[in-house]
């Protein structure tokens, strides 16, 4: 083998020289990486829709919500964050991808309790209400869900009538399914809440058998329409005439009273006088009569005339009236010839 020489030291070409402490500012360095990985992977961030479920050495210990969180480096620890703050939903009788539907016939398809084709597509609605529940109790939970809520709408569908479930059966078949769904979510502890279903469409199969169904169903709300419409019209109308009725007989009433305590009153004033009457007869049958004339002739004007004489006399009332002057010279001659004339026999015109 063949030596080389490079002063006082001799080595082999195969040997590679290593500077002291080199490998203990590898191994350090190293050190530090690892250091620093634990570091970064103790610290976990949860999301506002989200959950965090803690495995220590892989069993289930606690739950963390929303923020910054500490917890012991793999494999002490480790999370399992799922959606548990939002609510999540799956279709029944078709999948929807963005805009895109497609039916699922397979799903959608169903017999009623009186043994007719229907089809019926749903959407349920749902929530993580029990993280340990829905990591460890069900293989597969959404897919779980979908087949309850598939057999739930069977169930309920299979005991209804189809003219019931297409017409006006479709809000009590929505609450069978919801309460169905939740008995057997809280009977097989899934962790999962159900919030709501809700039917897109109960009909028969789209053709001929579809088209009469709807043009029945189109009927039947045509007919309640106008129900609806008459009991409308049948509840403004009846309280409206009652009213009516009722403002009649009390204003009917109201003038009964009214003339029977006039007529009381005229009595108990004709009572009066006749009393008094029966006391002087003469005094009140010539108070009886001034007030009489006073009530027929307010604003009466008597004008005084001789007429012993066989000649027609014309006076120009009229004119004398508008003058003033002439009216009270007038007035003044008429009062001068009141005594004469009444002693002479004259009469009133």
């Amino acid at each position: 083998m063949d030596v080389i020489d490079i002063g006082r030291k001799t080595r082999r070409p195969d040997q590679i020289e290593i500077p002291p402490g080199l490998i203990k500012k590898i191994l350090l360095g190293f050190g530090a990486l690892i250091v620093l990985l634990l570091i970064y992977s103790s610290f976990y961030t949860v999301q506002e829709q989200e959950r965090a479920a803690i495995l220590t050495f892989g069993k289930y210990t606690e739950e963390t919500t929303a923020g910054l969180h500490f917890k012991w480096p793999y494999p002490v620890q480790r999370v399992v964050k799922v959606p548990a703050e939002l609510t999540q939903v799956i279709t029944i009788g078709y999948t929807q991808n963005g805009d895109v539907i497609t039916p699922n016939d397979e799903e959608a398809l169903m017999i009623t309790g009186d043994e007719n084709i229907v089809s019926a597509d749903a959407v349920v609605q749902w929530k993580i209400s029990n993280i340990r529940d829905y990591l460890y109790n069900i293989d597969n939970p959404e897919q779980f869900l979908r087949n309850a809520a598939s057999s739930s709408i069977r169930s309920v569908i299979g005991s209804t009538k189809l003219d019931y479930a297409i017409t006006d059966g479709k809000t009590e078949i929505q609450e069978k399914v919801r309460e169905l769904l939740i008995d057997l979510q809280a009977k097989y502890n899934t962790g999962m809440q159900i919030v709501g279903v809700k039917f897109q469409d109960i009909e028969p199969p789209v053709g001929q058998v579809s088209d009469a169904f709807r043009e029945v169903t189109n009927a039947r709300e045509e007919k309640n329409t106008k129900i609806n419409n008459a009991s409308k019209y049948e509840n403004d109308r009846i309280p409206k005439a009652r009213g009516e009725a009722q403002a009649l007989l009390e204003n009917a009433e109201a003038e009964k009273k009214s003339r029977i305590l006039n007529a009381q009153g005229d009595v108990a004033q004709f009572n009066a006088i006749y009393t008094e009457y029966v006391k002087s007869p003469g005094v009140t049958e010539s108070r009886l009569i001034i007030e009489t004339l006073e009530k027929i002739l307010p604003k009466a004007k008597i004008f005084i005339s001789d007429s012993s004489s066989d000649t027609v006399k014309y006076l120009p009332i009229n004119e004398l009236l508008r003058s003033n002057g002439s009216t009270a010279s007038g007035n003044a001659a008429a009062n001068n010839a009141a005594p004469s004339d009444a002693a002479q026999g004259g009469t009133a015109k």
